[in-house]
C-alpha cells in the first residue's frame, strides 16, 4: 500500500472518529448551561422541601429495606445540583458560584442529615437493613461509579435538550441513601455507620465535581475574565488551593479503596488455590493486626488436614504477595457437613485399636481401651443443640450457630494448639456491645477463655 493511500485510510479514520465522538453537535449554548446549572445549585422554596421529602421517604426505603423506594426518592432528589456547579464553577473560574454552591451544599448535607436523624429516633424499626449497610463500606467501584456516573451527568446537562441520563446518574450514583445512613448512625450511636456513609457521600460528590470540570474543560468553555489583574489571581490561586484540597484526599482514598480491593483479591485466590484440600472446607477468614504483625485467619470444616499440607499451602503465601502476613489455619469438624462424624470416630477408633493390639491381652482390655478413647473424643464435642436453644434465649436474631475444638497451626513455628472456636451468622447486623455480651456468655458457658467467636458477616 503506497503512503499517500495510507495517509487518507489514516484521514477517513480520524474523520470517522472525530464524527461519532463530537460534542459539540448538539451542545447548549453556554449561557444556557450555566444558567442550568445556576438555577440547580440553589436549595430554598420548593427545592428545599423537595430534598426534605426525598430524605424522608429515602429513610423510609432503608429502614424498610426496599429498593423501589430507595430508587423514588433518588430520582426526586435535587442534591446533583450544587456538586455539578462546584465543579463547572471551579473549570470556568467562578468563584462567586463556586462559594455559593458550598453554601448550597453545605445547607442540604445539614438539613439531609438532621432530618434523617429525626426520623430514625422516633422510627419504631431500630435494625439496619442490607440495603442500609450496603451504604457502609465504600468500595473502588463507588469510586468509579461517582466518576463516570457524573461524566454522564454532565454531557447531559450539556445539551440543548436534556434526556433521561440526569435520572438514571442520581440513582446509579445514589448521593440521598448515605446521608440518610448517616443520619442512622446518629439516632442509633453507631459512628463507624455516620464516618463509611459520609464517606460515601463525599467519595461521590468529588468525583462528580471532578468529572463535571473535565467535561467543562473538554468543551472548552470560557473562562470568567476578571478586569482586576490583582484579583484575578487571587481568585485563580483560591481555585488551585481548592482543587487540590479536594482532590488530593480523594486520591488518597481511592488508593486505600483500590489498595484494600488488591488484598481482597490477593487473599481470596490464595484460599481459592491453595487452600482447598479434599472433604474440607473454608468458611471464613479473618484479617487483622496484633501487635504489630498483620494475620490472616482462615477457618475450615471438615476432614482433618495433614500438617505436611498445611505447611506447604502457609509457604506458597510468597507467591500471592502475602510476604509479610502471618497465616493461621484452623481446623475442625462441622457437623453440618457432608461427612459422616460418627464414621470418622469409628475409623479413628478402628486405627488406634490395631495400633495398640499388641499391648491389649484380652477381651476387658479391649473395651476398656475402647471406653477410654470415645472419652477422649466426646470432651473436644459440645451439646451443639443445648447451646443453640440456651443461646437463642440471649440473642433471638441468630441464624446458624456451631461450636467445637479445633487444632491451630501457627505460621511462625509451626507449633500445635487447640482452642475453641465458634461460628455464628445473625439475621441482621449487630452491634459491638451484643457481641461482646454474646461472647461473654459463651465463654463461661463453655468453661473456656482460650475462644475465637466468627461473625459472618
Amino acid at each position: 500500500m503506497s503512503k499517500f493511500k495510507i495517509l487518507r485510510v489514516f484521514i477517513s479514520l480520524r474523520e470517522f472518529v472525530k464524527e461519532r465522538f463530537n460534542l459539540d453537535e448538539d451542545k447548549a449554548s453556554e449561557k444556557e448551561v450555566a444558567q442550568s446549572i445556576s438555577k440547580g445549585v440553589e436549595f430554598k422554596g420548593t427545592n428545599l422541601w423537595v430534598l426534605i421529602f426525598a430524605i424522608i421517604v429515602a429513610s423510609v426505603g432503608l429502614n424498610v429495606n426496599s429498593t423501589a423506594v430507595i430508587i423514588g426518592a433518588m430520582l426526586i432528589s435535587p442534591l446533583m445540583g450544587p456538586i455539578m456547579g462546584i465543579g463547572f464553577a471551579v473549570a470556568i473560574y467562578d468563584f462567586e458560584l463556586i462559594k455559593k454552591a458550598f453554601k448550597n451544599l453545605s445547607v442540604a448535607v445539614i438539613i439531609s442529615v438532621i432530618t434523617s436523624t429525626l426520623y430514625f429516633l422516633i422510627s419504631p424499626l431500630g435494625e439496619a437493613q442490607s440495603e442500609l449497610l450496603a451504604r457502609t463500606t465504600p468500595t473502588i467501584w463507588d469510586v468509579m461509579i461517582a466518576l463516570f456516573g457524573g461524566l454522564a451527568g454532565i454531557v447531559a446537562v450539556t445539551r440543548k435538550h436534556f434526556s433521561n441520563v440526569i435520572p438514571g446518574v442520581a440513582i446509579a450514583t445514589a448521593l440521598m441513601p448515605p446521608l440518610c445512613t448517616a443520619g442512622f448512625g446518629l439516632a442509633s450511636g453507631n459512628f463507624s455507620y455516620f464516618i463509611g456513609a459520609f464517606y460515601l457521600f463525599f467519595i461521590n460528590s468529588v468525583f462528580i465535581s471532578l468529572a463535571t470540570l473535565i467535561i467543562v474543560r473538554f468543551l472548552r468553555f470560557h473562562k470568567k475574565e476578571f478586569v482586576d489583574e490583582v484579583i484575578e489571581k487571587k481568585v485563580k490561586r483560591y481555585i488551585f488551593i481548592l482543587v487540590f484540597v479536594t482532590v488530593v484526599p480523594s486520591i488518597y482514598m481511592a488508593y486505600n479503596i483500590v489498595s484494600r480491593s488488591i488484598l481482597e483479591k490477593r487473599i481470596n485466590d490464595y484460599i481459592a488455590n491453595e487452600i482447598q484440600f479434599e472433604n474440607t472446607k473454608v468458611v471464613s477468614k479473618n484479617v487483622y493486626d496484633s501487635k504489630g504483625k498483620k494475620n490472616i485467619e482462615i477457618f475450615m470444616v471438615g476432614k482433618e488436614v495433614s500438617n505436611e499440607l498445611t505447611n506447604n499451602a502457609i509457604n506458597k503465601k510468597n507467591k500471592y504477595g502475602l510476604d509479610d502476613y502471618n497465616i493461621i489455619i484452623n481446623q475442625t469438624y462441622d457437623n453440618k457437613s457432608k461427612f459422616d462424624i460418627n464414621v470418622i470416630k469409628s475409623t479413628l477408633l478402628e486405627d488406634l485399636y490395631k495400633k495398640n493390639e499388641a499391648v491389649i491381652k484380652n477381651k476387658d482390655l479391649k473395651i476398656s481401651f475402647l471406653e477410654n478413647q470415645i472419652q477422649k473424643l466426646s470432651a473436644i464435642s459440645y451439646p451443639v443443640d443445648d447451646i443453640y436453644n440456651e443461646a437463642k434465649t440471649i440473642n433471638n436474631n441468630i441464624k446458624e450457630f456451631f461450636i467445637t475444638k479445633a487444632v491451630v497451626i501457627q505460621d511462625k513455628n509451626l507449633k500445635k494448639d487447640t482452642l475453641t472456636i465458634a461460628y455464628i451468622k445473625f439475621n441482621n447486623k449487630q452491634s459491638n456491645a451484643s457481641i461482646k455480651v454474646f461472647n461473654s456468655w459463651l465463654k463461661t458457658r463453655v468453661k473456656s477463655n482460650n475462644l475465637k467467636l466468627f461473625i459472618e458477616k
